[in-house]
């Protein structure tokens, strides 16, 4: 995001807005959630924009030092091969909430040390993209299940599982 003490409140709104949509590991583990097929997806929405907004607040009191910030990419990363293990019904779907705010942590990392009025709109910009992102994959969930079926979908959690491995191996060899 480059020189985050110098943000103005637009930037910071649109900084937060476009950053779980630029990012593609943040962008395939929002996507990913239709993938799961979880049930009463609507219901998942507000808890998953306060975990991925409690994680960006954090981040604000707990900075990410330098040298883990490699380390943190990788466990993003990861977590996308943790919700293929959801779409397999291996791992638990209460996963979710941790690793929203894990995302949420690393994403709130990216403005640390700004002026409050960015920060705000940066956070208000956070809201607005991950909701409305979150809101058409929670929508379409069930209907891209039903249409993918039981081997579509284990075929879809398997390429995101690997997705996830090539970003985190990325993410440390890098």
């Amino acid at each position: 995001m480059g020189d985050s003490v110098a943000l103005t409140p637009l930037q910071g709104l649109l900084s937060g807005i476009g950053h779980p949509l630029l990012g593609p590991d943040h962008l395939l583990f929002l996507l990913a959630i239709a993938f799961i097929g979880l049930q009463r997806p609507r219901a998942w929405v507000i808890p998953l924009v306060a975990a991925g907004l409690g994680g960006s607040v954090l981040s604000q009191f707990i900075p990410l030092p330098d040298s883990m910030a490699p380390w943190a990419e990788a466990l993003v990363s990861l977590s996308l091969v943790v919700e293929g293990l959801m779409a397999l019904t291996l791992a638990s779907t209460s996963w979710l909430l941790p690793l929203v705010a894990l995302h949420g942590f690393l994403l709130g990392s990216t403005i640390v040390g700004a002026e409050p009025t960015p920060l705000f709109t940066y956070f208000l910009g956070l809201l607005i993209g991950q909701g409305v992102l979150l809101l058409v994959v929670s929508n379409w969930s069930k209907t891209l299940v039903e249409r993918l079926g039981y081997q579509g979908q284990r075929l879809g959690a398997g390429i995101w599982m690997g997705i996830g491995m090539a970003f985190a191996w990325v993410a440390l060899i890098d």
